[in-house]
């Protein structure tokens, strides 16, 4: 092979709610993470690849959606953390994303990460449109300050203002490295994965408070056929009590969440989608940890 190739890992990371997956989806050009306005809708480490030629010579830009970072209070908050940590590990960039309404906070995790690591850091004051020009320079000189030396870049992931800079930053930095993933891959989740989380985008969507956090969507069938996809999905709660609102008078409102989910699944897939959904009871499954192993968390 005469010619070079650069690939890396570039991890977004972030407190709960600064636009981490939105930046994810613009940056990929597809709608991998889920979003919703509501924090900690992210629980898993979610890759996205972005394949091409710059300058020419081609390139794999692995982006790593994370969850924000929090103090962990259930088991299923530990997990969280290390779908964070791992993303650290072998980033090759940082994207730190923060917004004109963030401050720092000396959360233990972020800070012995931001004194310690050699890697690549910068900074990406989101949100940007929604403040005038003397905030938002008050915001960027605040995050130079948390961030000596590092490059502060204003951006609007909503917007797309600035992500070409990103870009430019990222492949830049990218090391000389063979693809890590097939070219013709864009992400390293299976489709079962993006079922479940159309279906709990949309409970975060329809409900307010506890429920959605309450809730995991686990997609027990998915089977392709030629002009239909036929998904069953199991969504657990914690309580009775919340099993009993999800599903609503007359089961209306899980058949909101029904309708929405398959909408945006057929429009993922582009396919019909014939879709089932059960409500089951499963106490504490956040602080379980048999339980999260067998939704897909990591525990170590």
């Amino acid at each position: 092979m005469d010619h070079q190739h650069k690939a890396g890992f570039i991890s977004i990371i972030g407190k709960p709610n600064v636009g981490k997956s939105t930046l994810m989806n613009a940056l990929v050009g597809e709608r991998l993470s889920i979003v919703s306005s509501k924090a900690q809708t992210t629980r898993h480490r979610i890759l996205g690849m972005l394949n091409g030629v710059q300058d020419g010579t081609e390139y794999q830009i692995v982006y790593s959606d994370t969850p924000g970072v929090l103090l962990p209070k259930y088991e299923l908050h530990k997990s969280m953390m290390q779908f964070v940590r791992n993303s650290l590990e072998d980033a090759d960039v940082v994207l730190y994303v923060t917004d004109v309404f963030d401050t720092y906070e000396d959360l233990e995790f972020l800070t012995s990460w931001k004194d310690q690591t050699d890697t690549p850091i910068l900074v990406l004051v989101n949100k940007i449109d929604l403040v005038d020009s003397e905030r938002l320079q008050e915001c960027l000189n605040y995050w130079q300050g948390i961030f000596p030396g590092k490059t502060v870049l204003p951006i609007s992931a909503q917007e797309g203002v600035h992500l070409d800079e990103i870009f430019t930053h990222v492949v830049n930095r990218l090391p000389v490295h063979p693809p890590f993933f097939d070219k013709d891959e864009l992400t390293d989740k299976p489709e079962r994965f993006f079922a479940a989380e159309m279906i709990r985008e949309k409970i975060f969507l329809n409900y307010k408070k506890e429920i959605p956090y309450s809730c995991e969507v686990v997609v027990t069938a998915f089977k392709e056929e030629e002009k239909i996809i036929r998904i069953s999905s199991e969504i657990y709660v914690e309580r009775v009590s919340q099993r009993a609102i999800l599903i609503g008078h007359k089961g209306e409102s899980i058949k909101k969440v029904g309708i929405q989910a398959r909408a945006e699944l057929e429009k993922f897939f582009g396919k019909q989608v014939f879709l089932e959904q059960f409500v089951k009871v499963e106490p504490d499954w956040r602080g379980k940890a048999d339980k999260l192993r067998s939704f897909g968390y990591t525990l170590d």
